[in-house]
């Protein structure tokens, strides 16, 4: 009984100390959005005074000015809506796309592979020209057709295809042969069978896309220019006085509220994503 209660004990005695280490770990990674937080809440003298997280002068008034300076609630719904919209089309294509690299053979599939590998090697800068020039050969210049349509069939959507491909291939073909005997057609199975059992990898795809289309800033830099249509990494760019300096304490709030969509995201999605890039290791 007393050999028992030592091991358990020294289990505890292990998790408290392994928690107190990851806690001092975490510390360098969490100041930063606890300084960005507290500078929201502080006046421009005080954001470089000494340092502290908690002001000695709470401003509440500048989350107000924050949609007072600008249309921040409309650039707020902008980039909201182009990265809901974006990830529902990258899930669409990447989902399909995916699973036919993975199941179906065809002639000139190891060629499309190769093809779709190679766009990944080339960098955002050297396409963001040629994309400028068609955007305004079709008329979407000024408008948020690019930043919706580049990104779906963009690095980023063919990133989001390889991910599902590696977890569709991780998939037992068994399922789609029950299936076809069922009377399924590929897109039935698709539909009802692979979908449904590669939600961990959709949750990954979804929060990625999510992300990269929240903090997009280089093409809505080249793409838009009207200030009603500017997204959020525009907007908080824009928080400057006559001189062009920037307004520290509006910056750090109008982050602050940036933020937010992400962690909800995260928070919501965090199990499903370390499962899918645990799964889509499991087979190449």
């Amino acid at each position: 009984m007393m050999g028992s209660l030592t091991q358990r004990q020294l289990r505890i005695v292990n998790q408290v100390c392994w928690t107190l280490a990851l806690a001092v770990v975490a510390i360098p990674f969490v100041f930063p959005f606890l300084w960005m937080v507290s500078g929201g809440f502080k006046s421009p003298s005080e954001i470089f005074g000494a340092p502290s997280i908690v002001p000695n002068e709470w401003q509440w008034r500048n989350f107000i000015d924050v949609f007072n300076y600008q249309p921040f609630a409309r650039q707020y719904f902008n980039s909201l809506y182009i990265a809901v919209t974006v990830t529902g089309l990258t899930l669409a294509v990447a989902s399909l796309a995916g699973y036919a690299l993975a199941r179906l053979r065809f002639a000139g599939a190891a060629l499309v592979s190769l093809f779709l590998v190679s766009a990944l090697m080339v960098p955002e800068e050297v396409t963001i020209i040629p994309n400028f020039f068609l955007m305004r050969w079709l008329g979407f210049v000024d408008s948020h057709w690019p930043l919706i349509l580049l990104p779906v069939f963009g690095p980023q959507g063919i990133m989001a295809t390889f991910l599902m491909r590696q977890y569709f291939l991780a998939l037992p073909k068994e399922l789609e042969e029950a299936g076809r005997m069922d009377g399924l057609s590929r897109i039935g199975i698709w539909w009802r069978i692979a979908l449904p059992m590669s939600r961990p990898a959709l949750a990954a795809v979804a929060i990625i896309t999510f992300l990269n289309s929240w903090n997009l800033f280089l093409e809505p830099l080249i793409f838009v220019s009207s200030l009603e249509k500017f997204t959020l990494p525009l907007a908080l760019s824009n928080f400057t006085d006559p001189y062009g300096m920037p307004l520290w304490h509006l910056q750090l709030a109008a982050t602050s509220l940036a933020v937010v969509p992400i962690l909800i995201v995260y928070l919501i999605a965090q199990r499903q994503i370390i499962e899918s890039f645990a799964m889509s290791g499991v087979k190449g």
